[in-house]
């Protein structure tokens, strides 16, 4: 299987203005497509059985992965998975709160979705260096919030990621130069919680 570089669900310029459309073609087109096709390139010399698994089996068995070839998997697979769930629960008509048993968790955990809020975004700003900032399902179908370094995925740690937030420079330094908290700020706009609530309902099964 050939890992594919997925479409955006929408058009380069629909996340405007928080998110400019030429910091989503350069995102998408260049840094996500690159990490594609170098995971595919890395798994061509892995054999077969590695390159018939999706992406996120990949990354949940990362260890078992030959070491000629698991940190190009680590990165590169990393980087495929992340961005390709960061364009899914983003959309032009985001914005506002989660409903729903997703709100209801959020609560049950963070006590409200303003408290939340500020703990998902202290974790986005605080992340040292490029990474991400996840909202997850972790044992026991509970919600956590943490980040992780460079491309490091969620299901490396054994958790499905719901909300992911990239705060690696390029997702935001054509529009946002160095101020990652208000491009933190800005995302929250575009967030699309009907997909997020999905993705926790699957997950809570």
């Amino acid at each position: 299987m050939s890992h594919r570089l997925p479409d955006l669900p929408y058009d380069f310029g629909a996340l405007e203005p928080h998110i400019d459309a030429r910091t989503m073609e350069v995102h998408h087109g260049k840094h996500h497509k690159a990490y594609v096709d170098k995971l595919n390139a890395a798994l061509e010399s892995g054999g077969p059985q590695w390159q018939d698994k999706p992406v996120e089996a990949l990354l949940k068995e990362i260890g078992a992965v030959p070491e000629g070839i698991r940190t190009a998997v680590r990165n590169h697979g990393g980087g495929h998975a992340n961005h390709a769930l960061f364009w899914q629960i983003m959309s032009k008509h985001g914005g506002g709160e989660p409903g729903g048993p997703l709100a209801d968790a959020i609560k049950a955990t963070w006590g409200d979705f303003p408290h939340f809020q500020k703990f998902f975004a202290d974790t986005a700003t605080n992340r040292f260096g490029s990474g991400w900032a996840w909202l997850v399902v972790a044992s026991g179908k509970k919600l956590e919030c943490y980040s992780t370094a460079n491309q490091d995925s969620p299901w490396m740690d054994g958790k499905v990621p719901l909300l992911g937030l990239d705060v690696w420079e390029h997702a935001y330094y054509l529009k946002y130069q160095s101020r990652r908290p208000e491009y933190i700020t800005a995302w929250w706009h575009v967030v699309n919680w009907q997909k997020v609530g999905e993705l926790y309902a699957q997950a809570a099964k």
